[in-house]
């Protein structure tokens, strides 16, 4: 199980307890993928920093919910086929024990990022091949 959160902003001509209802339909689907909600967030009809099609406020919503990754994509699904829905996002949260993996893993020279470097046996040396020299040899 993974950590997810999930915010979405509801269109403003929608009244409040349309809103809730919408809210809660959301929230049930992610008790039916098996998941559990951690907290749900709800910030209300706010100003938003750039006006979306032609509304310039929105309600704002933040689901914050354990489970596996069914769940984010059936939201998605469902938030496209809504007209009332302006945007959403998912994150998933780095939990501690995927912190301490990373970490792990970096110690152990094993993440993506890292890159290894060829073991030259010459390292430190420098060569130089000049038509004179023949190839290895040192100048």
């Amino acid at each position: 199980m993974r950590l997810y959160e999930t915010g979405f902003l509801i269109s403003p001509n929608l009244s409040e307890e349309d809103a809730d209802v919408l809210i809660q339909q959301m929230a049930d689907v992610v008790s039916q993928k098996n998941g559990k909600m951690v907290k749900l967030e709800k910030w209300g009809k706010r100003r938003m920093a750039y006006q979306i099609g032609k509304y310039g406020e929105a309600y704002y919503v933040f689901f914050h919910y354990d489970g596996g990754p069914d769940i984010p994509l059936e939201l998605g699904r469902r938030f496209r086929q809504m007209d009332t829905i302006l945007r959403h996002l998912t994150l998933m949260k780095e939990t501690q024990q995927n912190v301490r993996k990373r970490k792990k893993m970096a110690g152990r020279g094993r993440t993506k990022d890292a890159v290894e470097e060829p073991a030259d046996a010459t390292a430190g040396k420098e060569s130089v091949v000049t038509p004179e020299t023949k190839k290895g040899e040192e100048a």
